[in-house]
């Protein structure tokens, strides 16, 4: 059983069919949200066409939530995929991150990141 499952709905921003959004319990900035499937999928490659269609819905959907709670400047939206990629729970969620100035001396390179050598170009 995921760690997701053990979330209280008390705590979700946004709701769907088959999602929900809560913020990141170690944020990277504030409003640092997730978006997790209902059913436990291991990733998003797992899964199904219409979950995928969901998704789009539910990240534009906290889009909308966090610019009126927190009215950050810029957003990554990020999903790690396999443990190589730096996932740590084996069930769906996608990263919504809200992006300040000066939340990094330099943003260049965004997602890029993730392998610090790569991120500057």
């Amino acid at each position: 059983m995921s760690v997701f499952s053990d979330i209280p709905s008390a705590h979700y921003l946004l709701e769907t069919a088959r999602f929900f959004v809560v913020y990141d319990r170690y944020p990277v900035t504030e409003g640092h949200a997730l978006v997790i499937s209902k059913a436990e999928r291991p990733d998003y490659f797992h899964l199904t066409p219409e979950e995928k269609a969901e998704l789009l819905e539910v990240v534009d959907a906290t889009q909308r939530l966090l610019a009126e709670r927190h009215a950050p400047a810029g957003y990554n939206i990020g999903m790690n995929c396999g443990e190589v990629a730096g996932q740590t729970i084996p069930h769906f969620h996608c990263h919504v991150i809200p992006r300040y100035p000066g939340d990094t001396p330099s943003p260049r390179g965004g997602v890029r990141g993730v392998i610090p050598s790569k991120q500057a170009y």
